[in-house]
């Protein structure tokens, strides 16, 4: 559990640097601001949302103003949203689990379908290593706490390997693949568009991705406080994001050429991972709840989340 508290320290260091370049004090009631501060990551919907400008013209109309952050991962982004740094965010599937077992007060308020083959388990092109069961004893190199977390646990017991048979290296993505490419771990488990970079550069070979084994989610959340205080606000913004949704399946070359230059990647490698990815914002329902539950149990029983938590609890439900 040491490498958990590890993590939030951190995650809330990193959010109080956030806190303080906005300007913004975590006892401030984001109502009295105007302001709805989102919480973004270097690639996804939120990305396209902010070049495109036109929440910025509906939240003026409703009398607000945005203002954005970006966040490398997940963890961090929504440990800002804890400590009132943050309004909105979004995150894949795992993120989240950590964040409200650590008494972070996030609300699900919607989500986009499963892209398992999203993230995938990689090694080297020429890897003597055959199948998930072959990690085994062996170097595996991730982000901790992130979607591909969830994704190593259940394709190594998919595989019949125990998860602490294996020697995870926590590593952010940048970190992670000049590991790999060093030969330091022996596989790497990532998330788009990391995952298409890597194929494309190194030619790395996938033993496994989520397919038949994890769902891949993305999910979008608020703060507790501003979705209560902000329904309407939040209503908003998943309005325009499923606006930019349309736009960004409709015409993925599009999308690759605007997101390519941002990213530092090739407008062909970012349109493989748009290829992979889902498309269309929804409401929570029970099922994905139960799916989730299923992510936050597996994390609990394995000791790296310290208690049970009811994904329920959290969810906003459509029409709430």
């Amino acid at each position: 559990m040491r490498w958990f508290q590890r993590m939030m320290t951190a995650a809330v260091l990193s959010a109080s640097v956030v806190a303080a370049s906005v300007g913004v004090s975590y006892g401030q009631d984001p109502k009295q601001e105007k302001v709805v501060r989102i919480g973004f990551q270097k690639y996804g919907k939120l990305v396209l949302l902010k070049s495109k400008g036109t929440l910025e013209e509906k939240l003026k109309a409703a009398g607000y103003k945005v203002v954005w952050t970006e966040f490398p991962s997940g963890p961090p982004l929504l440990e800002a949203l804890n400590v009132g740094a943050i309004d909105f965010g979004n995150t894949g599937e795992a993120p989240p689990i950590f964040a409200q077992a650590a008494g972070a007060p996030i609300q699900y308020v919607a989500y986009e379908p499963p892209a398992p083959k999203g993230e995938a388990i990689l090694v080297p092109k020429d890897s003597k290593l055959a199948s998930v069961a072959d990690l085994k004893g062996k170097k595996v190199a991730l982000n901790k706490g992130s979607n591909v977390h969830y994704l190593l646990v259940k394709a190594l017991a998919k595989a019949g390997v125990k998860y602490s048979e294996i020697e995870p290296v926590f590593l952010a993505p940048a970190d992670a693949r000049a590991a790999f490419e060093r030969g330091a771990v022996d596989a790497w488990v990532i998330w788009d568009p990391f995952l298409a970079a890597a194929e494309a550069a190194t030619g790395a070979r996938t033993l496994a991705d989520g397919t038949g084994i994890v769902s891949n989610y993305q999910f979008y959340f608020s703060s507790k406080t501003f979705v209560d205080s902000d329904p309407k606000i939040v209503d908003l913004v998943l309005a325009q994001l499923s606006e930019v949704d349309d736009w960004a399946k409709g015409d993925i070359h599009a999308v690759a050429q605007q997101l390519a230059p941002a990213i530092g990647l090739s407008v062909p490698v970012v349109e493989v991972a748009l290829k992979r990815q889902s498309y269309g914002i929804k409401p929570v329902t029970e099922s994905v709840i139960a799916d989730q539950q299923q992510v936050a149990d597996t994390f609990f029983s394995l000791g790296l989340i310290p208690k049970q938590i009811k994904i329920s609890d959290v969810a906003r439900r459509s029409g709430s």
